[in-house]
């Protein structure tokens, strides 16, 4: 059995020690928010035809998505089911749904595939994953297919994101968000200039907020990339410990040719989680950014509940999202799960950045002084 918040919540439901209340205007949602611990402000409004819950998403009624460290809840005026995904410690995603019904005996239920039709590709890294896309959507919110997606993460540049969503607060940078475009205006569209006030589109107040936040939305785009480098590197870890454990009991004592490629298998996907954690190539940002809807202090208050220390989640907004260049997310509970010989590597191939061994020429983002404050903060890295 799967050991993540939202299987612990059913345990809870099971035993009768919480409940869900079901409210006429959002059903379930504002309880199973409470009950996850998802934060309110973290709501980001999608309006593209990019979910299991199409039929129901437009401009007019976009779909809405609340998330904290683990979990993601999305929600659809109107429509009948609430979609939950939450990164399971040291796996890869499970996917969960909650029926908008009233019921003495409310329950999420484990998806069994049907997810993966969309949430395990090349787009999540080859693992059950999250998905972020930027897309470039028609008035009635189905996608420009033809002129291609985004798969958006830390790296990918503003002026490409946000396609299909709306973003409120103050960003000094063109992007595609608030914007839906005919192939006539296509190069505008994609130069971020047909952005317009959201309120145009649909009535904020039939949301449990009214805002779409851009530092949620920037944040977004870094976790869901991190967990899915998580998951992959604990899939790669475990599937190469298992080779070498059939094959030595099938030869015996593994060849040097064997171990070695054991250590490859498991070292590729944990250098990629390493350069997502300290996120090298990040797209550099041009502030004053400025969300508005308390979510950047609701983020950043949590150090002290999760134990990673305020240093990690401390926010810039300036030129990049965090002021140390590593994820808050090296201190939760995916990334302490996963096999000991992962932790191993990333903190040892940390430990060379920060002393300035490491020769790979990936991480000059990481100054001096951030080397010997980062060094302080990361000294009680899991290993």
């Amino acid at each position: 059995m799967a050991d993540d918040p939202v299987s612990r919540l059913n345990q809870r439901l099971d035993a009768g020690q919480t409940s869900l209340e079901f409210e006429s205007n959002w059903g379930y949602l504002r309880s199973l928010l409470e009950e996850l611990d998802v934060p309110l402000s973290s709501q980001l409004l999608v309006f593209s035809k990019t979910s299991a819950q199409f039929r129901w998403i437009n401009p007019r009624n976009p779909r809405a998505i609340y998330f904290n460290d683990d979990t993601y809840v999305g929600w659809v005026p109107g429509a009948p089911l609430l979609e939950i995904s939450t990164a399971v410690p040291g796996g890869t995603a499970a996917f969960y749904t909650l029926r908008q019904q009233p019921s003495g005996r409310p329950r999420l239920l484990r998806d069994h595939g049907s997810c993966l039709q969309c949430h395990e590709s090349r787009r999540t890294l080859g693992v059950p994953g999250h998905l972020t896309r930027s897309v470039f959507p028609a008035r009635d919110g189905l996608p420009h297919f033809r002129h291609g997606t985004v798969d958006t993460d830390h790296t990918t540049s503003v002026s490409e994101r946000w396609g299909g969503w709306y973003v409120t607060g103050s960003i000094p940078l063109a992007h595609r968000g608030n914007a839906v475009g005919p192939d006539d205006s296509f190069s505008e569209f994609a130069a971020g200039l047909l952005g317009r006030p959201y309120e145009r589109f649909f009535e904020p107040a039939r949301y449990p907020t009214p805002h779409s936040d851009v530092v949620a939305h920037l944040v977004l785009a870094h976790q869901t990339r991190v967990h899915n480098a998580i998951a992959r590197a604990g899939h790669g870890a475990r599937a190469a410990m298992a080779y070498r454990a059939e094959m030595a009991s099938l030869f015996g004592d593994p060849s040097a040719s064997l171990l070695a490629s054991v250590k490859r298998r498991i070292e590729r996907p944990a250098e990629l989680l390493l350069r997502d954690l300290l996120l090298a190539g990040e797209a550099r940002l041009r502030g004053p950014i400025r969300g508005d809807s308390g979510f950047a202090e609701e983020f950043q208050s949590r150090a002290s509940r999760d134990g990673s220390g305020p240093s990690l989640r401390e926010l810039e907004l300036e030129s990049r999202l965090l002021r140390h260049s590593c994820s808050y997310l090296i201190r939760s509970p995916a990334f302490t799960a996963l096999p000991e010989r992962v932790r191993r590597y990333v903190s040892r191939r940390i430990a060379e950045i920060l002393d300035g061994t490491d020769e790979s020429g990936d991480f000059g983002h990481i100054g001096a002084a951030q080397r010997t404050s980062l060094r302080a903060v990361l000294k009680s890295l899991p290993r």
